[in-house]
């Protein structure tokens, strides 16, 4: 009774760790979740205020919501190609790294320029302009670039599976095709091969040599002796009476 006891506990505290644990995972899966949903809306909503910026604004304050605007969809382009492209090309992990160090300059960038939007001295920002200008060139040519080589390298393994995929195609289609034919291509040769040896001359066996006549006895006499009748009570005739 104890020992069913026991099982029974430990069965009980199994249960409620087990549901515990996947308590937690459900709600950490859901905390990250939203998370992503309020970053993805924060993005959304900030990149739409500096795209009414970059076209409603002029001077300073729209250049530098076009830098931004920009900086921002280069370098969300380019990481939305490296990691899907990593996914199945284990060799852009090595371009993730880079542009991970490269997406820290960016990020540096993109708060220097937002804190430059709130800057009320107008005139010292414009002397900044050049610089940050060239900056922001610089990082969004590096993010298109590796951007671009990913979409080429995964271009071309694409061409080059769809080759070999074409080729290997057109063989098993002519061995397919081969196939088909073979039954038909050994029914006629089995039948040329019957027709031949049907209209072939066939050589004609030497005939057997014809049994010899039996010897013709040589003809009677004109007058035959004519035999004496022998009857069963007669005695035969004595030798030295035959002379």
């Amino acid at each position: 009774m104890e020992a069913a006891l026991i099982i029974f506990a430990l069965m009980l505290l199994m249960v409620v760790g087990l549901g515990a644990y996947l308590t937690v995972k459900a709600v950490g899966a859901a905390k990250r979740g939203v998370e992503r949903t309020v970053v993805q809306a924060r993005r959304t909503v900030e990149d739409t205020t500096l795209r009414a910026k970059s076209f409603g604004q002029v001077g300073v304050a729209g250049a530098l919501a076009q830098l931004r605007l920009d900086l921002r969809t280069s370098m969300r382009a380019t990481q939305q190609a490296l990691a899907d492209g990593a996914r199945t090309d284990a060799s852009l992990r090595e371009s993730l790294a880079l542009f991970e160090r490269l997406s820290a300059h960016g990020h540096e960038l993109d708060g220097e320029l937002k804190r430059l939007e709130q800057e009320p001295d107008k005139q010292r920002t414009a002397q900044l302009l050049p610089d940050l200008r060239e900056r922001a060139r610089q990082i969004i040519e590096a993010a298109d670039s590796l951007r671009w080589a990913a979409r080429d390298r995964a271009r071309r393994f694409a061409e080059d599976e769809l080759s070999l995929l074409s080729e290997q195609i057109e063989m098993e289609s002519g061995a397919l095709r081969d196939w088909s034919r073979e039954p038909v291509d050994d029914l006629a040769a089995a039948a040329a091969e019957w027709d031949a040896a049907q209209t072939a001359p066939t050589s004609t066996p030497e005939p057997a040599p014809a049994p010899k006549a039996a010897p013709t006895p040589p003809p009677a006499a004109l007058n035959p002796p004519t035999p004496t009748m022998q009857y069963p009570w007669q005695k035969a005739p004595r030798p030295e009476s035959a002379g």
